[in-house]
This record gives structure tokens, C-alpha cells and sequence, in this order.
């Protein structure tokens, strides 16, 4: 009988551990992570970042800011859209200043770049929420058929289409962080909008002129609100 309730509890754990599995990969979480080349504080949260990159469930991306771009070394992957991103969540959260490295989950939860285990401890509970909107994307080429529907909270977003390149290592040759080589992951290109979605019907997008580039579609509640689904296009 003992036995018994032992291989029970241990089944019960597997198949638990199997539905978390499949929620995280069904409904992957969204990591943004403001960074820059000319951030002293940066290079921590950047190796975190390529951990996260690594993870099943989780859509980690490298949002460059220009504005340590005037401290002697320009980051060749900011961009002024980025930084104005992070102005508008500041915004949203009725917060006075922006700062790097931040990192933002879910569209929801803001907090410092370099605190690991406080990013782990939101992603593993954003990944425990139930989404409000599916995903169903297919692929072939330069082209991609996206299906978006809503499910139980959904309310009007924006689609975003976001272009990134996987990784790029780069020697920083002067500014706060000379003499550094710091490899930097899924490092964001473009981020824009694909479509406006009332969250009432299904949508459906065709898109082409994708190239062999990469690309995430993201469903964002007024644009920096909450992140509803999101979905590699591979």
C-alpha cells in the first residue's frame, strides 16, 4: 500500500511537471530587457538575458536605449523607438524615470536587470497565468499566416511584429564599459505594428517579407499594457 502511494505521488509529480511543460511552451512569457553598450551595470543582466534566451516558454529580447550613446561610445544596436518604448511603460506605470539594465515581463512587472532570482520568481508566476489570447502561426519562407483568438480576459491590443538577430559579440573599445567583449542575444531590430485587434473575434494576418530574418508576434493591451500571447515565428 505504501509503495503504492509512493508511485502514485510520483505520477501525480510528472504529469504536473508535464502540463507545466506544455503551458510554458503554449503561452511563452515575454522578457524585455533595456540595455545599452555604454551601461557600467549592464553586462550582468546581458548574461542573464542569454540564460533566458535558452529557457522553453521564455521570449527574452534585447531592447538597445541611445541615451548613454553621449558618454563616448555609441551602441550600434540602439535605437531612439526603444528608449521612447520605455518611456511610454514609465508612463503606464506613472513612474518619474527610465533606467538601465530594467528588465519588464509579461508587459506587467518592471524591476532591475541584475536581480536574478526576483526575474526568475516573476516569469515562473507570469508562466502560471492563464493567456488571454492564442496564437496559431505557420511559416514557410519569407511568409507567415498568423491566427490570434481570444480567450477568456481579452480586450483590444496591439500586434506587434518584432525583428531580432539571434547574437553578436562585440568588443566595446571605449565609454564606461573599454576594454569589455560582451556577447548580447535576440537583440531586437525593429519593433512594429502589424495590427490594431478589437478581443472580441478572431484575427488573421498574412505576412510576408519576412526574408530569413527572425521574428515574434506580440498581442499587447494598449501597446505597453499587458502582454496577452506572444508567439515565435519559426
Amino acid at each position: 500500500m505504501r509503495l503504492t502511494l509512493i508511485l502514485s505521488a510520483l505520477l501525480a509529480s510528472l504529469n504536473a511537471m508535464q502540463l507545466h511543460a506544455q503551458t510554458a511552451a503554449e503561452n511563452p512569457v515575454v522578457v524585455e530587457l533595456f540595455t545599452s553598450q555604454g551601461c557600467s551595470s549592464c553586462p550582468p543582466a546581458d548574461a542573464l538575458l542569454q540564460q533566458l534566451a535558452e529557457q522553453r516558454g521564455v521570449i527574452a529580447l534585447a531592447l538597445h536605449v541611445d541615451y548613454w550613446d553621449y558618454l563616448g561610445w555609441r551602441d550600434e544596436f540602439a535605437r531612439a523607438a526603444f528608449s521612447h518604448r520605455q518611456s511610454q511603460y514609465a508612463q503606464t506605470w506613472r513612474q518619474r524615470t527610465v533606467y538601465t539594465p530594467q528588465i519588464v515581463i509579461q508587459g506587467g512587472n518592471y524591476m532591475a536587470g541584475n536581480r536574478p532570482d526576483r526575474v526568475m520568481r516573476e516569469i515562473s508566476e507570469a508562466q502560471r497565468r492563464a493567456p488571454m489570447a492564442m496564437i496559431e502561426a505557420t511559416r514557410q519562407g519569407a511568409r507567415a499566416s498568423v491566427l490570434i483568438t481570444p480567450l477568456e480576459g481579452a480586450r483590444p491590443a496591439a500586434v506587434f511584429l518584432v525583428r531580432y538577430t539571434p547574437e553578436i559579440t562585440v568588443d566595446i573599445e571605449s565609454g564606461d564599459n573599454a576594454g569589455r567583449k560582451v556577447t548580447y542575444v535576440n537583440i531586437v531590430r525593429d519593433w512594429n505594428l502589424a495590427a490594431e485587434w478589437d478581443g472580441r473575434g478572431p484575427l488573421t494576418l498574412s505576412l510576408d517579407a519576412l526574408g530569413n530574418e527572425n521574428w515574434v508576434v506580440i498581442v499587447q493591451a494598449d501597446g505597453t499594457g499587458p502582454i496577452l500571447a506572444a508567439a515565435v515565428l519559426d
